[in-house]
């Protein structure tokens, strides 16, 4: 038996102003979040990403397919209410980074992570005021108070959009600064990603490549350059930064 989904409804999504920002009718009809709050997002490109995947959907409706709606739902159901946890839940990346934990051994990783890495902590030096120390193995070893507030102050400076997206950049790469990289556009986002995955990378050089894993790996880049892609659309930046 095949499983149960909304029907298409609709003829036409358009993007409209609304007080806040801007949103998505469906023939006239707007469109609501799984709350039922308005959906009204910051920006008209947004708002016309979102109705791009309204437009895009056959008779019935498949959720999987409407990223940017569903990302959205999140920030306007879930984040508005719990932003300031939210963002110290994403602050405490800082403290175990994974730019930060370093291998041991063998020399070639260890000189691969150097080159990768280091200029990636010596940005966020710079950028973001905040220098952060690698440290070689598994250990937890915490980082600088200060640099960490500094980080902290700016995590919760976002809104609850670039909260929503911010969420995802962090959570998986790992990586509080390869987050920021990505709302900064330090590094395109294909080349942030990859630094996320060096670890991965030399495993898979080694002992070659496993299919469920390269699966996963997938699913989760396409849902990285997704995030780094509605971070700037929320923020009024169309500029595709994805190679």
């Amino acid at each position: 038996m095949s499983e149960w989904a909304p029907r298409r409804f609709w003829q036409d999504a358009q993007t409209v102003p609304a007080e806040g920002g801007h949103t998505v009718t469906l023939d006239d009809k707007p469109v609501r979040t799984p709350a039922k709050a308005a959906l009204i997002v910051p920006t008209q490109p947004l708002a016309e990403a979102i109705a791009v995947e309204w437009m895009a959907q056959g008779e019935r409706i498949d959720p999987g397919s409407m990223p940017f709606t569903r990302m959205a739902n999140s920030a306007i159901d879930k984040v508005v209410p719990q932003r300031a946890e939210v963002a110290d839940m994403l602050a405490a990346y800082g403290d175990a980074d994974l730019l930060c934990y370093r291998a041991e051994a063998p020399d070639a990783l260890v000189a691969r992570q150097q080159e990768q890495w280091d200029p990636m902590l010596d940005w966020a030096a710079d950028a973001l005021g905040a220098r952060l120390q690698a440290r070689s193995g598994v250990m937890h070893v915490p980082q600088s108070p200060d640099a960490l507030r500094t980080l902290s102050a700016q995590v919760h400076d976002f809104d609850a959009f670039a909260l929503a997206a911010f969420h995802d950049l962090v959570s998986l790469s790992g990586s509080l600064v390869l987050g920021f990289a990505a709302t900064h556009g330090a590094r395109d986002d294909e080349t942030l990603w990859a630094l996320s995955r060096l670890d991965e990378t030399w495993q898979q050089e080694q002992w070659g490549a496993d299919e469920e894993a390269e699966e996963v790996a997938r699913i989760k880049h396409d849902a990285f350059l997704h995030a780094a892609h509605f971070y700037r659309l929320a923020a009024g930046d169309a500029s595709d930064r994805g190679a």
